[in-house]
């Protein structure tokens, strides 16, 4: 069978597309909501760790936490740490997968993210926030209305680049058993009437480069929005 009769085989068949299409839901789930959850988490552990100088006292213990689980889960393998969270934290007859996934991943982007945006507040000049201070605003609104998006503007690109290599590294949940994308493409080229990985893990790769392309392009889009309403 040559590629063009396997590209034929695989979109001619509704179970072969079904398969696709559901293991293309699964990493777009997986994606989506770990991405929520690391952006959540990444915002406040970088907002402690940028309190934490002026309150020692208060907040010692969260950022020593902080600074703990931003070591342990850069200095670590996202295989590894999905492992560890499905065979042996959350090793539990009948716990879902699928919510096990979104929260090792939403742990991992959570690390990387909180980084950047705390990179993204410190590069802020302390002129915007004594000018918010100096207008009778309290640190906590100064920091949400000020800083806060201005940081995130600033860290945008990197962001977005996060949430790419989020969507590409949720392939390894196959590794656990879960029937993503990549998984959907193996099942389909192990099968009898196919007998071929080539062509399934091209069509897999399309997908990809697909969401991959359409992120980048909605995070300069969003750049250029931003850019306008600076003049």
């Amino acid at each position: 069978m040559n590629i063009f009769q396997g590209f034929a085989e695989i979109f001619g068949t509704s179970e072969y597309i079904s398969l696709i299409f559901s293991g293309l839901g699964e990493t777009l789930l997986i994606s989506v909501l770990a991405a929520i959850l690391g952006l959540v988490l990444g915002i406040v552990v970088a907002l402690i760790k940028i309190a934490y100088p002026k309150n020692k006292k208060a907040l010692c213990v969260p950022n020593a936490i902080c600074n703990i689980y931003v070591t342990i889960i850069r200095g670590t393998p996202v295989a590894l740490q999905l492992f560890i969270m499905v065979f042996a934290i959350f090793a539990i007859r009948g716990f879902p997968l699928e919510i096990t996934a979104i929260l090792t991943f939403g742990i991992n982007s959570g690390a990387y993210v909180s980084e950047n945006i705390r990179a993204g507040i410190l590069s802020i000049d302390k002129g915007q926030t004594e000018a918010g201070l100096s207008l009778g605003l309290t640190g906590g609104q100064t920091m949400s209305l000020i800083v806060m998006p201005q940081a995130i503007k600033n860290v945008i690109p990197t962001i977005g680049n996060e949430l790419i290599a989020l969507l590409k590294e949720t392939s390894i949940v196959s590794m656990v058993g879960l029937i993503d994308l990549t998984y959907a493409a193996r099942i389909i080229g192990a099968g009898d009437k196919m007998a071929n990985y080539l062509v399934p893990m091209l069509v897999a790769a399309a997908f990809y480069l697909i969401f991959v392309y359409a992120i980048a392009f909605i995070i300069k889009l969003l750049e250029k929005r931003m850019r306008r309403g600076e003049r």
